[in-house]
């Protein structure tokens, strides 16, 4: 299985998505307009091991609703980002087995060396 989280209006996403050879072998879902389910979201975290590890602290709401002088629980991560789509780093994909999240240089280029 070969999967795409991303938001259409991020250029980073965008950036990203234009470096894959084969676009048309992935699945891809626009996390905007076609929310997350919980299924997805369990998938994602029994891939990367935490839903803290999916959480986006650059999202403009996590200081807008004060999260960031809260401490959160694993379930606060991931009813956050089943309520608010901002709050999943982007993008994700889930190539078979793995999961590569972020947009860090480190997940985006071990994310197309698996592809490549």
């Amino acid at each position: 299985m070969k999967k795409v989280y991303f938001l259409s209006t991020c250029s980073t996403c965008q950036k990203i998505l234009a470096q894959i050879k084969e676009p048309e072998s992935f699945q891809m879902q626009d996390i905007k307009t076609n929310a997350i389910s919980l299924e997805q979201i369990e998938e994602m975290k029994n891939l990367s091991g935490s839903y803290e590890s999916l959480f986006s602290r650059r999202a403009l709401k996590f200081r807008g609703m004060g999260l960031n002088e809260m401490t959160l629980t694993e379930e606060d991560y991931k009813r956050y980002i089943l309520e608010e789509y901002t709050f999943l780093k982007r993008p994700v994909f889930i190539v078979d087995d793995q999961i590569f999240v972020g947009n860090s240089k480190k997940s985006v280029e071990a994310f197309l060396s698996k592809i490549q």
